[in-house]
Order: C-alpha cells, then sequence, then structure tokens
C-alpha cells in the first residue's frame, strides 16, 4: 500500500499568492501615482489658459506657498488640529466600543435608548458647535467634544452591528463545548465582531478630522481650519488649497498607518476574494 501524502501546510501553499498580491499592490500603486502626476500636470497647464487661476490656483503656485507655511507656524496649526483629533478620536472610540458593547448584550436597553441616540445622532453637529463654543469657550474643549460627537456614535453603530451578526451556530457550538459567557464572548464574539469595529475606527478618521476643522471654522485662534478661513475671507485661493491639499494629506497618511495596523492585528483572518483581480 502507497504511503498516503501528508496535506500540505498553510506556509507551503502561499508563496505564489502571496507573489501575485505584491504583483497587484504594486500595479495599483504605479497606476495611483500615474494617475495623480496627470490630475496635476493638467491642473498646472490648463490653470490661466482653461480658467482663470483666481479661482483654482495651480500647483506650482501652492507649493510655494505650502514651502512658505512650513518655515514659519506650521508646526503650531497642525499641531493645535491634531491635538484637538487625536484627542476626541480616542475618547469617542472608546466610548463607542464600551456602549456599543453593552447595548448589544442588553437587548432591553438598546429598545428603550434606541429612539434618543437616533435623535441625538440626527443633529447636524454644524449646528452645536456654536453651543459648544458658548459652553467650553473658544480652546481646544470644544472642537474635543465635537470630535468625540462624531466618533462615538460611528464606532457604537459598527460595533453593536458587528456583535449582533456573529453566527448564532458559533455561540451555540462554544456553549456545547462548555465554554461560559465570558469565554464566548472573549474567544468567539469579540473576534467575530473584530472586522466591523476596525472599519469604525477607519471610517471614523475623517470624521475626526471634520470635526476638528468645523470647530475651529466656527470660534479658535489656532489650526489648519482657522487658517483656511483666515486665508477664504481674503480671498486667497491659493492658501484655502494648500489648506485643503494638507488635510487630504493627513487623512490619507493615517488612513495608511491604520491599514497597515488591521493587517497586523487580522493576519489570523484569511484575504477576502471579492473584488480581486487576476495578476
Amino acid at each position: 500500500m502507497s504511503a498516503v501524502s501528508p496535506v500540505p501546510l498553510a506556509d507551503e501553499i502561499t508563496p505564489a499568492p502571496r507573489k501575485r498580491r505584491a504583483s497587484m499592490e504594486q500595479r495599483v500603486t504605479v497606476t495611483q501615482v500615474v494617475l495623480l502626476v496627470g490630475l496635476l500636470a493638467f491642473w498646472e497647464l490648463a490653470s490661466g489658459r482653461l480658467f482663470d487661476v483666481f479661482w483654482v490656483s495651480r500647483p506650482s503656485l501652492i507649493l510655494e506657498y505650502l514651502w512658505d507655511f512650513v518655515r514659519k507656524d506650521f508646526a503650531k496649526h497642525v499641531y493645535f488640529t491634531m491635538t484637538a483629533t487625536g484627542v476626541g478620536f480616542a475618547l469617542g472610540a472608546l466610548g463607542g466600543l464600551a456602549a456599543g458593547i453593552f447595548l448589544s448584550r442588553s437587548a432591553f436597553m438598546a429598545a428603550v435608548l434606541d429612539p434618543f441616540l437616533v435623535a441625538i445622532n440626527g443633529i447636524p453637529r454644524v449646528a452645536l458647535a456654536p453651543l459648544f463654543v458658548v459652553w467650553f469657550g473658544i480652546g481646544l474643549m470644544p472642537k474635543i467634544v465635537l470630535v468625540f460627537t462624531l466618533v462615538f456614535f460611528v464606532m457604537f453603530y459598527n460595533t453593536y452591528s458587528g456583535i449582533r451578526a456573529v453566527e448564532k451556530s458559533y455561540v451555540d457550538l462554544a456553549w456545547v463545548m462548555g465554554a461560559g459567557d465570558r469565554d464566548i464572548f472573549r474567544k468567539v464574539v469579540l473576534p467575530a465582531a473584530t472586522p466591523y469595529i476596525f472599519l469604525g475606527l477607519k471610517l471614523s478618521i475623517p470624521y475626526a478630522l471634520i470635526g476638528a476643522i468645523i470647530g475651529e471654522f466656527v470660534a479658535s485662534s489656532a489650526g489648519l481650519g482657522w487658517k483656511i478661513q483666515v486665508e477664504t475671507s481674503q480671498y486667497n485661493t491659493t492658501g484655502t488649497m494648500a489648506g485643503l491639499v494638507i488635510l487630504m494629506v493627513i487623512v490619507t497618511a493615517l488612513n495608511a498607518l491604520f491599514t497597515l495596523f488591521e493587517r497586523r492585528m487580522l493576519r489570523w483572518r484569511p484575504p477576502s476574494r471579492i473584488g480581486q483581480l487576476d495578476a
């Protein structure tokens, strides 16, 4: 009788898919760079020819403005905005995570609080910003509170939905095998809901920055939002566009760092086949 060949280990069958995935990522990166360069080149050439420089400025003028801004008070304004963003994001993420876990495990409280949460979340944050200034002044606190209100609900609904979406068969299987409620939550429910939680965190990043900028628009003495408002009031399109470029770079960098962190934390999850292209 011939010996049965052993089942190949995961590490033995992954090099080819890994190479294809790396090749695909390189192609995507190159295409993104080419697209960005093409858009900037079109903007530079079309500005002053197809449309007035006053309305949209041009990349060369924005770069010149940014160079001057970096050498002056760039650090102060970025520090102010990122402090409000970071503190509000951390508090909102922790609060939303805790509330989502609590209400997902208490159907009665979830039913009681649901209309109140919907009503509060339905209030436009722009309408709350002036009220926060009246309550907390024009310093960092109203911006932090505004960021908190935006991040909290994104995290809450993602956490709540993720936990409620866990397959009941997984919980039943763990219970049959003798696991207690605490073990089921730590080893079954929470890991299964982790992708939803990470999605909530990723979605919260731009909301956090938006909240800080809105707060600075309403009342502030520093920050990127304040800087953009000052340049806009002086009809300096180049300064306004430069501020928007800085915000886009910050959001893109934070999203890239968080995506890397998410990949490391969710290495146990098999890669999705949905939307993948052949290398």
